[in-house]
């Protein structure tokens, strides 16, 4: 079973190993600097759960649920 960003609870952080889907919005993740070998924590997330605030290459990165479904994470 692979884990996701998304799975991620918050003060977790994850090695990204890659990125699924061929779609506009994975071309744009990429651009963005989520890449694999990039660690990934995640800082918390909307009242309402969507989106979900990640920290990445020293930066903040709010992303829908449905997008950080796309970032795979290496297994621990």
């Amino acid at each position: 079973m692979t884990r996701v960003a998304a799975e991620l609870a918050v003060g977790e952080s994850g090695r990204i190993s890659r990125v699924t889907g061929s779609n506009s919005v994975t071309h744009r993740l990429l651009e963005m600097g989520v890449t694999p070998g990039v660690e990934i924590r995640r800082l918390g997330a909307a009242p309402l759960g969507d989106p979900l605030e990640f920290e990445l290459r020293g930066y903040r990165l709010s992303l829908r649920k449905t997008e950080s479904q796309q970032i795979e994470l290496d297994a621990n």
